[in-house]
């Protein structure tokens, strides 16, 4: 029994070996994953929009926009599933602007995978992942708000779909949330995984209760501290930390 404990524990040794600013990089049971954390009350907005009308498309017309205002993105990533317009798939709330409403009935592909949910950022400026017939029931307050599917981790439990054994890999990303709302942690795997060596990243690797997959066909992150500038064809929604300009 103790050699037992102990080789589970191995497995789930975390290991981070570049830290740099809100992004690491972490190993948990053998697989490589990018993180960035953002902390309540810190500025983590839902893009999609820029001022001209037009889809942002890309982390650089973000930052560009930013730049205006004197800020920059810290860090981003794509952030939900999109038509071929790139128009949103799901609900999608931009700087308190609804884009579009939240989908609750069970469709084709990952994102009708029931239970799928919706990331917020309330007002108050705590974060949470909620179920989307919930919040379709009990809509929060929410500055921002991104909705995709499947969920990841459920109040703790991983989605009842996914398969240990399951041979679907590829190279996915989501958010998960810290029980009290304070935190939130968006993860991108360095190689493909199955959803089932994901989810355990956030519910075993992370300790997180509530997380959201975001893609796993489009996943790019955009992290400067870490090297990174993922490119490929034009996104819809993102997710980002603004920070100062320089700073």
């Amino acid at each position: 029994m103790i050699r037992t404990a102990l080789e589970a524990l191995a497995a789930l040794v975390i290991a981070a070996p570049a830290v740099a600013g809100a992004c690491r990089e972490m190993s948990f049971d053998g697989q490589g994953y990018a993180l960035c954390e953002a902390a309540a009350g810190e500025d983590l907005r839902v893009f999609h929009t820029a001022p001209d009308g037009a889809v942002y498309g890309s982390f650089a017309r973000v930052d560009q926009a930013l730049a205006g205002q004197g800020k920059a993105l810290v860090f981003a990533m794509n952030a939900g599933m999109y038509h071929k317009d790139r128009a949103p798939v799901g609900l999608l709330v931009e700087s308190g602007i609804e884009r579009a409403p939240v989908v609750t009935a069970k469709g084709p592909g990952n994102f009708g995978l029931l239970p799928n949910g919706v990331f917020c950022r309330l007002r108050d400026g705590r974060f949470a992942v909620i179920e989307s017939r919930a919040f379709a029931a009990a809509p929060p307050d929410c500055a921002d708000a991104t909705q995709s599917g499947p969920m990841l981790v459920i109040d703790g439990a991983l989605h009842p779909r996914f398969l240990p054994d399951s041979d679907s890999r590829y190279v996915r990303n989501g958010v998960g949330v810290s029980e009290d709302g304070t935190r939130a942690v968006l993860a991108i795997s360095d190689r493909p995984v199955t959803f089932h060596e994901f989810g355990r990243l956030f519910r075993d690797g992370l300790g997180l209760p509530q997380a959201l997959y975001f893609d796993g066909q489009v996943s790019r992150l955009y992290a400067p501290g870490l090297g990174r500038d993922d490119w490929g064809f034009s996104m819809g929604p993102m997710i980002g930390l603004v920070g100062t300009a320089g700073g």
